[in-house]
């Protein structure tokens, strides 16, 4: 039994259900105005499901735009799937919300990065003693700078 608050994972949660209530709103009203969305996520993912010829494309991660051109967004309580055009090819995908990595609406400087770090579960299970506190928290949140974004 952990004796802390896991601060880390409790965001991340709060931050993916974020990301669902934008994306279910914009599922039943589209996007609005100059709203638009740079989403980078895990191909490696088990859960992410993209066409063969993508995942060799893009072997560890994929970033895709949400702007002008996707259709049949369906957003679920643990991803969502959407159909987008990649160079005159529809291709849908389906992005679980714990494979995603940065979430980026440049429209109004908005951003959230997600920083992982693998941890062995039968080690913590083991382990009952609290972190030192310089220990760096697994799952730590933070803002995502825009300028990599900008032309």
């Amino acid at each position: 039994m952990s004796r802390s608050i896991d601060y880390g994972n409790l965001m991340h949660r709060a931050m993916r259900g974020l990301i669902q209530e934008v994306l279910s709103k914009v599922q039943a009203e589209g996007l609005p105005g100059a709203h638009h969305f740079f989403i980078t996520f895990d191909t490696k993912h088990p859960e992410a499901k993209l066409a063969d010829w993508l995942k060799q494309r893009y072997p560890s991660e994929m970033t895709v735009v949400m702007q002008h051109w996707y259709d049949d967004l369906k957003v679920t309580n643990d991803g969502f799937a959407v159909t987008l055009n990649f160079g005159d090819a529809p291709e849908r995908l389906y992005v679980p919300y714990d494979s995603i990595q940065t979430f980026v609406d440049p429209s109004v400087e908005f951003g959230l990065r997600f920083e992982t770090q693998e941890v062995d579960e039968d080690i913590d299970e083991l382990d009952d003693t609290d972190p030192p506190d310089d220990d760096p928290s697994p799952g730590k949140a933070e803002v995502v700078r825009l300028d990599s974004f900008r032309k």
